[in-house]
């Protein structure tokens, strides 16, 4: 049976979310397809070989419909031959792009595949993919008849039930960026980040390199001013239990941003002269309370270290997507986790959430910190949209 391996890993520096933002006047079909060349250039291989190009993105409508990874690989230069798909997992559409590369390579039916994700938050806001029309019939309404909420909501029912007040939320929201601007002051993020040459409001061309949603400023103390984001007056009486305690502090921000990642079978690696960084050790995905919605991770990982035959404390870091500061530290405080082992270059509160790309964002911080630190086993786990979770472990090679 082939080894799925990782032979590379890359990412644009994220952009904010809005109009203004770094990469906002770019399209997000050439934020994909600068990727898409780049992964091949830095390899030196012929992009003729790649069997298929899987890219997550969530708002698949605008810019973004029309399988966008079939149009960025074409922009990029590949030949026509190259197929490709898009697929949405929610917030996890990139790290199930992974997935299905990787155990497309694992069953025999690849030998080399790119798994990339994109995500133009300032070009395709959240919520433009419904067109104004709910998406929900009346056997949800039925199943649910007071209704879904937004991740917002959920967030805060994940804070109100695992106790944390607001001060355990901004302190873990201010040392997501304090690591993440400490692992950029120390180089960190260099291999991973490819700097693109943009266009500005203005017209002038600028070259993007530095992540734009890092505030190496943030404290504790300058987070506890903020306001709830999500306070209802309707919600607070169906949730009495909610203290309101979620911020855009404590939250990832709107954000734009692409990347990728190169994987292939050990045998392909090795007769094109390679070297694989790391390879794909077990999977899984589950599911869990969509009221709830955030909280999918903590199945993932108690399936995934069931089927790797691992234990919490056999994994060298864990990445757990900071949607919002409740997640990891819900996840965290489940599974007794090592605090200087979550997210220890900074999360996605700081280094921002592109939706569909950031599954490979978190896969190339994770390659990154297991050569950097000499470790074995990463972890990878994130909530997604209707209450679903992804979870990945990966073996440094």
């Amino acid at each position: 049976m082939p080894e799925a391996v990782i032979v590379d890993v890359v990412r644009l520096a994220s952009g904010k979310g809005k109009p203004g933002g770094a990469l906002s006047e770019t399209k997000p079909v050439e934020l994909l397809a600068h990727v898409l060349r780049s992964l091949v250039e830095r390899n030196d291989i012929d992009p003729a070989i790649v069997d298929d190009v899987i890219g997550g993105c969530v708002g698949q409508a605008g810019e973004q419909a029309l399988n966008i990874s079939r149009t960025a690989l074409l922009s990029a230069g590949f030949p026509e031959s190259v197929p490709a798909t898009t697929v949405d997992r929610q917030c996890g559409s990139s790290q199930q792009a992974a997935h299905f590369a990787a155990q497309g390579i694992i069953a025999g039916a690849y030998d080399v595949v790119i798994a990339a994700g994109v995500e133009s938050m300032s070009r395709v806001p959240m919520g433009f993919s419904t067109a104004g029309r709910s998406p929900y019939g009346p056997s949800i309404e039925a199943r649910y008849p007071e209704g879904l909420v937004n991740q917002g909501v959920s967030a805060e029912l994940v804070a109100a039930k695992w106790k944390f007040d607001r001060e355990a939320l901004d302190t873990f929201a201010a040392q997501s960026h304090q690591r993440a601007a400490a692992a950029a002051a120390d180089g960190f993020f260099d291999r991973e980040i490819l700097p693109i040459d943009v266009v500005n409001a203005a017209g002038e061309t600028f070259t993007h390199k530095v992540d734009e949603t890092v505030r190496a400023s943030t404290t504790a103390e300058g987070l506890a001013g903020l306001k709830s984001s999500f306070y209802n007056e309707d919600l607070a009486k169906r949730f009495p239990e909610i203290n309101w305690h979620i911020t855009p502090g404590n939250s990832s921000p709107l954000t734009d941003g692409a990347s990728g990642a190169l994987i292939m079978s050990d045998t392909m690696a090795s007769k094109l002269g390679l070297t694989p960084r790391a390879r794909f050790h077990s999977f899984s995905v589950a599911g869990d309370d969509p009221i709830f919605m955030l909280t999918a991770p903590i199945p993932a990982t108690h399936k995934i270290l069931q089927r790797s035959g691992l234990s919490i404390e056999d994994i060298d870091a864990y990445e757990v997507n900071e949607a919002f500061a409740s997640v990891p530290m819900a996840w965290a405080q489940e599974f007794g986790a090592d605090p200087a082992k979550l997210n220890p270059r900074g999360g996605a509160i700081a280094l921002g959430h592109a939706l569909g790309s950031s599954g490979t964002r978190l896969l190339g911080t994770l390659v990154n910190h297991l050569e950097a630190t000499g470790g074995r086993y990463g972890l990878q786990t994130m909530c997604e949209g209707a209450g679903m979770a992804n979870a990945t472990i990966i073996e440094r090679v």
